[in-house]
């Protein structure tokens, strides 16, 4: 039997608290059903959806309860962080975008060279000119399928255009000379090839991009080494790029090989095929415009670029005195050893360690200004010594850095101790044996200084000399003509006569000089060579 009197305080608690969640429901319901209601209006696709909203809901919501879905380029007005409180119209705008492409033709240049081989007025189409292509990429903004813009989003070159050269004849014609091997120069950014003959002459790349920094033949001339400037200015871009170009292919291209800022240094390893050692710099605002690395990469690449073997000589590293201007490689003509030339020295770089280990220690030069200076050195033919500039010191001076006096000398690597040969020759006196000559030893060709103590600013005298410094002579130019800017000069390579040639630039034009006869014989006449180079 259940007690009543234990029982019903419970039940009349649970009535109590029904009835109190009851009349509480009732309010709400009530509460909510006198609450006012508002219409919006949306306009979107070309309709206007009415809706009932409670205030103070966000236009957000009120376009989520009437279940339209905006696209993320579409524009609401009002926003939709605004709060509704009174009727309101919104506004929905359809947004799209379109990208258009287009392919427009680039025109071809059209250059004029002139030419001391063809008569006065002739002409000669070198190479015809072929159009480029650009592919341009707009985007076009539709609102409501209304286009209302169309800007340009990308540019992209598919092909270049090459230029059309006519060959000019121009007034004065100049004898055509048989020359051995291949003679490359550069001029107006473009290089050309002579072969055979310096009449028979041909373009092999005229982009008008080469900058002049490296331009070099393979041992066995058959690959140029080249580096181009970039065709456009901008903050990424680098100072310039390494290419090489197949001479012997019948319609060669330039290959990229991924290699940019060269400032000194690119050349072929000899005895090692498609293997090219070179050095880099680091870009810099401030002058020079670059901070050296002081590094030697070597890498051998396949004929269409591809690197087959990479490897790091010597790593980034400060140079020694001046070191940021950088350091000056040269190979020995049978491959085996590697000179360097620093502002504070002049060495072999040990092939397998990677150090420079110095065989001549140099009084670097003040020149108080933005660049330092690097001395010429050139091997013998057989790879026994290295003729290099040395810089002396001067009585009466404060500082022997400011001494205006540099001696030429031979560093004989048996024996490792320099000799002088000719002193107060100037700082760019550039030594360059020869090849072993017909019926006598190597010489030495050599620029001395007009004005040796201003050899910074002097013109300069092209002389050779035998290989001990003896039996200096004078062959270029002639006695009261301008002399030579500095220069490297080229001898003849694979020459079995008499009849031997030293390639100079002068006044801006190729000249070959027979340093037996003296005789000197203008090629070009347009004045604006600025490099060479034959193998």
């Amino acid at each position: 039997m259940i007690s009543l009197n234990r029982t019903f305080p419970h039940l009349f608690q649970s009535i109590i608290i029904a009835g109190i969640l009851l009349i509480a429901n009732t309010g709400c319901a009530q509460d909510s059903a006198s609450q006012p209601k508002i219409n919006i209006e949306i306009h979107v696709d070309g309709k206007v959806i009415t809706e009932v909203i409670v205030p103070g809901i966000t236009v957000q919501a009120g376009i989520e309860q009437a279940g339209i879905t905006v696209g993320n380029l579409d524009k609401i007005e009002p926003p939709t962080f605004s709060t509704i409180n009174g009727p309101t119209q919104i506004k929905i705008t359809r947004v799209r975008e379109e990208f258009e492409v287009e392919e427009n033709t680039i025109p071809f240049e059209r250059q004029t060279t002139r030419n001391e081989s063809l008569p006065e007025g002739q002409t000669m189409l070198i190479q015809p000119g072929v159009n480029g292509v650009e592919q341009i990429t707009y985007r076009k903004l539709y609102e409501d399928e209304v286009e209302i813009s169309r800007t340009l989003f990308k540019s992209e070159i598919l092909k270049e255009p090459k230029p059309e050269i006519v060959m000019v004849g121009v007034q004065t014609p100049f004898t055509a000379i048989s020359i051995s091997g291949r003679l490359v120069y550069l001029t107006a950014g473009n290089a050309w090839l002579m072969e055979n003959t310096t009449g028979d002459r041909r373009p092999i790349i005229t982009s008008g991009d080469l900058d002049g920094r490296i331009f070099s033949l393979s041992p066995e001339g058959n690959w140029l080494l080249f580096t181009r400037q970039p065709t456009k200015e901008a903050d990424n871009e680098p100072i310039n790029s390494l290419w090489m170009i197949n001479l012997s292919a019948p319609d060669p291209e330039p290959i990229y090989l991924r290699v940019d800022n060269i400032i000194h240094f690119a050349n072929w390893v000899p005895g090692r095929g498609l293997t090219i050692s070179y050095s880099t710099v680091e870009p810099r605002s401030t002058p020079p415009g670059w901070q050296a690395n002081n590094d030697l990469q070597v890498m051998t690449v396949n004929e269409t670029g591809g690197i087959i073997e990479k490897t790091e000589i010597i790593g980034t590293n400060s140079g020694g005195i001046y070191g940021w201007w950088g350091a000056f490689f040269e190979w020995s003509p049978d491959g085996e050893q590697l000179a360097y030339a620093r502002p504070d020295s002049v060495g072999l770089v040990n092939l397998d360690s990677g150090e420079f280990q110095s065989l001549m220690e140099l009084i670097p030069l003040q020149t108080r200004s933005d660049w330092a200076w690097v001395p010429g050195i050139g091997w013998s033919k057989d790879s026994s010594l290295i003729y290099a500039t040395s810089h002396a010191p001067s009585a009466g001076l404060t500082s022997d850095e400011t001494s205006p006096f540099f001696d030429l000398i031979a560093i004989n690597l048996i024996e490792g101790l320099p000799i002088t040969l000719v002193p107060q020759a100037g700082m760019f006196s550039y030594p360059a044996p020869s090849p072993r000559l017909p019926k006598r030893q190597y010489v030495v060709a050599y620029l001395q200084a007009v004005f040796p103590e201003q050899s910074e600013t002097s013109r300069y005298r092209l002389l050779v000399m035998d290989r001990d410094g003896s039996n200096q002579q004078q062959i270029f130019p002639p006695e009261g003509q301008p002399g030579l800017d500095p220069q490297t000069v080229l001898w003849q390579p694979n020459n079995e006569s008499e009849e031997t040639w030293i390639a100079v630039i002068y006044q801006g034009n190729l000249w070959l000089v027979n340093p037996h006869t003296r005789q000197a014989q203008q090629i070009t006449g347009d004045g604006s060579i600025v490099r060479l180079d034959w193998k």
